[in-house]
């Protein structure tokens, strides 16, 4: 009778730890944000379907456009374009924060937030308040 005791009281402090251990992070990845991010796909939902495709704004034969996250929270944009000279590389700066799965960019004075839709550690999917998406992949 003991034994069972013994047994049902370490059954039961299991059973109390093993639910105590939840996931706290309310869905948020733990995946780092900072780095430098290739855009790779644009696109949108039509119908419920997600519809991507290769982003435009990257130049044929160019690196491809750019969002830098610093560990200090502030960025640079990077844009390739062959209009003047070819691949020029022109940066803006700005800064962002993470607010659990929203990204706030702040470049040019003008504030954007995106939901992330996904992080791993190389991919970074956003989508904005109007259904927009981007993809970017990890250099």
């Amino acid at each position: 009778m003991k034994n069972r005791s013994v047994l049902l009281a370490l059954v039961l402090g299991i059973g109390l730890f093993v639910t105590s251990c939840s996931d706290d992070n309310e869905g948020e990845t733990l995946a780092p944000l900072s780095g430098k991010w290739n855009i790779s796909k644009i696109g949108g939902t039509v119908g419920g379907q997600e519809t991507l495709v290769d982003a435009p704004q990257n130049e044929p034969g160019c690196n491809k456009d750019y969002l830098d996250l610093n560990i200090d929270n502030t960025l640079t944009e990077g844009n390739y374009d062959s209009t003047i000279d070819p691949c020029a590389l022109s940066t803006t700066p700005g800064i962002y924060s993470r607010s659990h799965n929203n990204l706030t960019t702040v470049v040019n004075g003008v504030t954007q937030v995106q939901d992330i839709v996904n992080l791993t550690l190389t991919e970074l999917k956003l989508k904005d308040a109007n259904g927009m998406i981007e993809v970017y992949v990890k250099n």
